[in-house]
């Protein structure tokens, strides 16, 4: 017989549900958190990030460094700027991004590790 993880008998855990209900967030909190994480959906955001975990880089450096039009870039800095992922500074005509903090550079290196464990 094929084990397929099932219940073989029902019989609710109330305490366990209660609890574990209890430590949810909220529903509009989880849809922002699934918005945050689409963010790390796409290549070249993961790379926008990358880089700026290694570095504070202006849209000419980053679109030299990813070969993405100054254009594309921009778009992608907005994008990410939205959520709260970059931030930047301006010196002069010059816009600098670098990451908004370093939570994201631990998600980044996270993420990074738990592929490389998997290979």
């Amino acid at each position: 017989m094929l084990n397929t993880g099932d219940c073989q008998t029902h019989f609710v855990h109330q305490k366990t549900i209660d609890r574990v209900k209890e430590s949810i967030p909220k529903e509009e909190n989880l849809y922002d958190l699934a918005d945050f994480f689409k963010m790390f959906g796409d290549t070249s955001r993961i790379k926008i990030l990358k880089a700026l975990s290694i570095s504070e880089l202006c849209v000419c450096d980053l679109s030299e460094l990813l070969n993405i039009s100054q254009s594309a870039m921009s778009h992608q800095l907005r994008t990410l700027r939205q959520v709260n992922l970059v931030k930047f500074r301006k010196q002069g005509k010059i816009a600098f991004y670098s990451l908004k903090d370093d939570h994201v550079k631990q998600i980044l290196d996270i993420g990074i590790q738990h592929i490389e464990e998997a290979l």
